[in-house]
């Protein structure tokens, strides 16, 4: 809706908190949400931004998970690349789907896990996709893989592009710390890239359309998707109807989330401002495993 929801820590305005007690007995709050939406965080790659993911995590008391997919990327393993960072955030899901439903929804770099689902394994659940109706509206998780033609028929060229992003992404790290030390802003090496060239642009904005109308094709009022690393909340209509349009956008460079909380659904950014979205009634949540 364009609205933006400030807060000093840059959560959600409207989600409520509970006091927690660390080791050193300090009192700190738990942001409680209904659920929390995360994709491609691409855990054991050097992009990803572990550390600042386990720190939101620590922040949250969700009530359910839906991981959208690229959560460990298999493509670009290295046995010799997996720091403690990432393993406590594997841990810290781990402990929260012993409490709480978490959904695990495949994506292209974690596509070797698909031949296991649909599998079960008490709170969590591996799937392709998810169905679940909130205050009797449809919703229609998935990565968002299938639309993309370059993972369906030339994986070796997504595989090479993975690369390349992934040592960008490390370069522009080593650039954002020198930026730090000299108390300049930091930059986006990929997002400068993406608003320069037209054909990113374009790319973005047909794969959001494409999911759009095949959602509201397929009767769902909402549309959840991962994978082009671009958070969004927004209406999109065709001459079918229209249709909700939500991505979790990456933990790579925009460190973002979907969160569902009093009725509303917002974009976490860390560190942010947080952008609020429609507010569908609150009602129970009832999935239907697809």
């Amino acid at each position: 809706m364009g609205l933006t929801r400030n807060s000093p820590s840059g959560h959600a305005a409207g989600a409520a908190s509970q006091p927690t007690c660390t080791k050193a007995g300090v009192n700190h709050m738990k942001r409680v949400i209904d659920v929390v939406v995360l994709s491609d965080l691409h855990l054991g790659t050097y992009g990803s931004r572990a550390d600042e993911l386990l720190d939101y995590l620590r922040g949250i008391k969700p009530r359910m998970v839906v991981l959208n997919g690229d959560i460990i990327d298999i493509w670009q393993f290295k046995k010799s690349y997996f720091p403690p960072s990432h393993m406590k955030v594997l841990k810290r899901l781990m402990k929260l789907a012993a409490k709480v439903p978490v959904y695990y929804l495949t994506g292209n770099h974690d596509e070797a896990l698909r031949r296991y689902s649909p599998a079960v394994l008490g709170k969590l659940k591996l799937l392709d996709q998810l169905d679940l109706t909130i205050g009797g509206e449809r919703y229609w998780f998935f990565h968002g893989d299938i639309f993309d033609a370059s993972t369906r028929h030339a994986k070796w060229i997504a595989k090479l592009g993975g690369m390349g992003y992934d040592l960008l992404i490390r370069l522009n790290n080593v650039v954002n710390r020198m930026l730090d030390l000299l108390g300049r802003p930091r930059m986006s090496f990929s997002a400068r890239i993406k608003r320069s060239v037209k054909r990113a642009v374009a790319y973005i904005s047909d794969f959001e359309e494409t999911a759009a109308d095949v959602a509201i094709h397929e009767g769902f009022q909402y549309v959840v998707c991962g994978h082009i690393h671009q958070p969004q909340l927004r209406t999109i209509s065709n001459a079918q109807g229209s249709v909700r349009y939500m991505n979790s956008g990456d933990w790579i460079e925009h460190m973002s989330a979907l969160e569902y909380a009093d009725g509303a659904w917002s974009i976490y950014m860390h560190g942010a401002a947080t952008i609020a979205a429609a507010r569908p009634e609150a009602a129970e949540l009832e999935p239907v495993l697809g």
